[in-house]
């Protein structure tokens, strides 16, 4: 599973090399991807790597090799729009619609799409690594994913490092909600949705993290909190 980053940037060397037989530069990159910093090229380049989509072939200058491509991505296909899509299991895993009667002894299993920060925002969804069990009657409609906790910033909200949130996918929030929050498609973190005026504030329950405040153009929701598992 790759973020829509990942996937663009996978997608942009791709066709670079399909047209020109040299891959692009980091400047290149940056500026068909519209980020601010290298910085930003480089934890994607070495994200892709790592997950085994391209290759770095050592001592040579912009010298990388395309491996393999998503599945879902025919090797033809144009990056699509920014922001990620986890890959919620179908056909009734991870998905469950109304119904006038419920088995509680029924349940779904879920998708854990890897870690998210309740603290300093990481690069969160990485991969379909697992499935959990959820009994079927705490899943509104609509499609979940689950994803491990790694981080404190929300003690005070009872989510603690190691707990696995279950997310109901969505794009819009109430002031309030518990939300997973992607930052300038890059970065997801796990935080409290408040909005201060035009902009949004992503507040931790915690005093020692500090509520961080951006412009609407800059968060994307992709995700609100709907339950939480934790191991004793």
């Amino acid at each position: 599973m790759l973020t829509r980053k990942q996937r663009e940037l996978l997608m942009f060397i791709h066709e670079r090399l399909k047209e020109t037989g040299v891959p692009p530069s980091f400047d290149e990159m940056k500026e068909a991807l519209d980020l601010r910093s290298k910085s930003g090229i480089h934890r994607l380049i070495t994200a892709l790597e790592e997950r085994g989509f391209i290759r770095r072939l050592p001592h040579r200058a912009r010298a990388l090799e395309i491996i393999k491509l998503p599945e879902a991505i025919s090797p033809s296909m144009a990056p699509r729009a920014r922001g990620f899509s986890p890959n919620v299991v179908e056909g009734g895993l991870g998905k469950r619609r109304a119904a006038p009667q419920v088995d509680h002894g029924e349940t779904i299993a879920i998708p854990v799409m890897g870690r998210i920060a309740a603290g300093t925002p990481i690069e969160a969804i990485q991969t379909h690594s697992h499935t959990i069990s959820v009994p079927a009657d705490m899943l509104a409609t609509g499609d979940h994913f689950a994803l491990e906790v790694r981080g404190d910033s929300m003690i005070e909200a009872g989510i603690l490092d190691g707990d696995t949130v279950l997310i109901r996918k969505g794009e819009s929030a109430d002031s309030g909600d518990i939300i997973v929050a992607l930052v300038d498609d890059e970065e997801a973190t796990l935080k409290r949705f408040r909005r201060k005026g035009a902009s949004i504030a992503l507040e931790a329950a915690n005093p020692n993290y500090e509520t961080r405040i951006f412009g609407p153009d800059r968060v994307r929701i992709q995700g609100k909190l709907a339950g939480l598992f934790r191991r004793y």
